[in-house]
């Protein structure tokens, strides 16, 4: 049967909540989505223009549309995850970290043995994590083996069995790592009320063994065993010891889930704290590419129905740093002050350090990705309609009006591009006139390159406040060049940004890259420009009046003050002594130019 026409199967979408499928024309998974009412959702992509060019490219790929109808919103943002990590769609947002984690797990068993592991066997075993590295199961289990004395062999230690004598104790029990539950040495209770500290140790609380601890070291100092006592009271050490590597942040907090999102131009990073007895039991960051310029809420809460369901989390509240809508199921908290709001401030740090991690790998292993993640970033900050990937930066250099030049530095794709860089000799003003000579070398910096045929930059920064911006504006403008190409100044003292035409100026993070690379542009270009004029100045100071004589080049003129070591002896030498060092033509001419004089 034939495909019915997109506007037929738009018309017969119900009104239910549910997920939404988008093929291409060869049948090929686009995109998946939910809804709460898929009608409204889905008829949405084809009502209106759209600002991201990727969603516009998937809306005219788009040649079927399936949907699956649920009870809930909760059951449709399962099931949509469920199909994302199945399907893998184009332009679904990426989650990159598909790890196989660690579980703890306590066998149901009778004796239950407590190990880690990395399969999930339906066996009627609890499993408790996963955790994000072996290193803090191992940490968990040593702990879990100091302080109780747990069996480690593979026996079936049934009654009926033990009763027959079956089993003997093995070395463990010699060395003391074991009671021997396998000769009935242990009995079941008191080994079932260690198994029961221990989900309590593995789950973050501490309080129940650390209680029943101090009553065992009470207990062998009433009756004068003080090495009893001792050996208690190192446990007690080891457990608080540990409790204190969890950042403790406030005892009434307990069993929440905290997330916090931080993203950039195409990619997001969720990072997932997980509260216990008020302390942090888990952190986790993951890092999501998009694919439709998704928002921050989206992001998150894709990321909340996925993290919650790898890490098996029962948690009934949640903390954010924004609404979110994941159910009905949660509660959904945002912390206004407090040590609420410390906490979601904690994970949204957590979420920043993981990004700025992933940029020092990326500039390593991938360097193009980095510079498109940064031009997209500049282009987002400085409301430009084109990514800057060639900026040019200008900047003046004068003492008190002498010597006046200017810089021009280039960056390509963020870097410098030194062989571009073009130093000016201001020749139009007289005095220390800022302005004027913006305007004068914007002006003949840009007809030079029109007039060669050569590549225009997307974005021009000139040193300076409103008065250098105008006249770089007015220089474009005498050349035809206003409105093509974007043009902005900084200002030193508050790193303001300010745009043609427009009085208030704009302020970037100072943290933000923007700002950095438009600093190191402004930053280089008055370095540039400050050694070009050192130099003019310095070859100023050491002209002497021997440079003006006509027919006298630089070469002669080092020759005779070496010979002569001062001006006023290279002036009263005869004709015949400056001939011996530069010749009778160049001695002739310059003994008439003193004498004749």
């Amino acid at each position: 049967m034939e495909k019915p026409a997109l506007e037929v199967q738009l018309k017969t979408l119900p009104n239910s909540p549910g997920v939404y499928q988008y093929f291409d024309k060869n049948g090929k998974i686009l995109y998946v989505g939910k809804a709460k009412n898929l009608k409204k959702r889905v008829t949405s992509y084809f009502n209106k223009s759209h600002d991201s060019h990727r969603i516009g490219v998937m809306v005219k790929k788009i040649q079927e549309i399936r949907h699956i109808v649920v009870s809930s919103e909760t059951d449709a943002l399962l099931l949509e995850n469920n199909l994302i990590k199945k399907l893998q769609p184009r332009f679904n947002v990426m989650l990159k970290d598909d790890k196989t984690y660690p579980w703890i797990c306590i066998k149901n068993e009778r004796f239950p043995r407590v190990f880690p592991t990395r399969r999930l066997i339906k066996d009627g075993s609890e499993y408790y994590g996963p955790f994000t590295s072996f290193k803090t199961v191992n940490t968990l289990l040593d702990l879990i083996k100091g302080l109780y004395k747990l069996r480690t062999c593979n026996y079936d230690l049934a009654e009926d069995k033990i009763r027959q004598g079956k089993y003997k104790v093995c070395l463990e029990y010699h060395l003391g790592n074991c009671k021997g539950p396998c000769e009935a040495l242990q009995p079941e209770e008191e080994y079932n009320n260690n198994i029961e500290a221990i989900r309590q140790i593995v789950k973050g609380n501490f309080k129940d063994s650390l209680q029943r601890f101090r009553n065992q070291m009470k207990e062998h100092a009433e009756r004068m065993e003080f090495e009893d006592a001792q050996r208690i009271k190192n446990k007690i050490d080891v457990l608080e010891n540990y409790q204190s590597k969890s950042t403790v942040v406030n005892p009434k907090i307990t069993n929440v889930d905290v997330f916090s999102v931080v993203t950039d131009e195409g990619y997001g990073y969720v990072n997932f704290l997980q509260l216990s007895h008020g302390s942090i039991i888990r952190s986790h960051t993951i890092e999501m590419k998009k694919k439709l310029d998704e928002s921050d809420r989206e992001l998150l809460e894709l990321a909340i129905v996925e993290i919650r369901q790898r890490f098996n989390s029962n948690s009934r509240e949640i903390y954010v740093p924004f609404k979110v809508d994941v159910g009905e199921e949660l509660k959904i908290t945002v912390p206004k002050l407090g040590d609420k709001k410390k906490i979601v401030e904690l994970s949204e740090r957590n979420a920043k350090y993981f990004r700025q991690e992933r940029f020092k790998q990326m500039k390593i292993v991938d360097p193009d990705r980095h510079v498109n993640r940064v031009m997209a970033q500049m282009k987002e900050d400085l409301r430009l309609n084109k990514e800057p990937r060639h900026i040019e930066c200008f900047d003046n250099s004068n003492i008190q009006g002498s010597n006046p030049v200017a810089a021009c530095v280039v960056f390509k794709n963020g870097k410098p591009s030194k062989k571009d860089y073009r130093k000016f000799n201001i020749k139009t003003v007289e005095g220390p006139n800022d302005f004027a000579s913006m305007e004068e070398v914007v002006f003949r910096r840009y007809r030079r390159l029109l007039s060669e045929g050569e590549d225009l930059p997307e974005l021009i920064i000139v040193d300076g406040g409103k008065g250098q911006l105008s006249s770089g504006v007015k220089a474009l403008e005498d050349l035809g060049l206003r409105g093509k190409i974007a043009i902005i100044g900084i200002a030193k003292r508050l790193e303001e940004i300010f745009y043609p035409d427009d009085s208030i100026p704009l302020y970037l993070d100072k943290k933000s890259e923007t700002l950095k690379i438009i600093q190191q542009l402004r930053n280089e270009a008055h370095r540039f420009g400050i050694t070009f004029h050192r130099n003019k100045r310095s070859k100023t100071a050491l002209n002497t009046e021997l440079d003006s004589i006509q027919g006298i080049g630089e070469k002669t003129v080092v020759e005779l003050l070496t010979h002569f070591r001062s001006l006023k002896r290279v002036k009263e030498a005869s004709q015949k002594d400056l001939a011996d060092v530069v010749g009778a033509s160049k001695a002739g001419i310059i003994y008439n130019y003193y004498h004749t004089k």
